[in-house]
């Protein structure tokens, strides 16, 4: 599986979501003008890589289940 390159962007995409949750939650955490001015586009920034990344896991299984590649 290590070898398959669309798992391979799954786990990327997988961890770009949680880098951007943490940096997230690490500018919450921490306060200030920073979180004020980014705290909203950090998460919708998320949410759409997220988006991504679930797109992308289910295009993964469907594809290794109909016998894909």
């Amino acid at each position: 599986m290590l070898r398959d390159p669309l798992f391979i962007i799954v786990a990327l995409a997988c961890l770009a979501v949680a880098a951007i949750l943490i940096l997230g939650i690490g500018s919450f955490g921490r306060g200030g003008e920073f979180n004020k001015r980014n705290a909203n586009r950090i998460m919708r920034w998320r949410i759409g890589a997220q988006f991504v990344a679930v797109l992308l896991i289910l295009l993964f299984v469907w594809l290794r289940r109909s016998g894909g590649s």
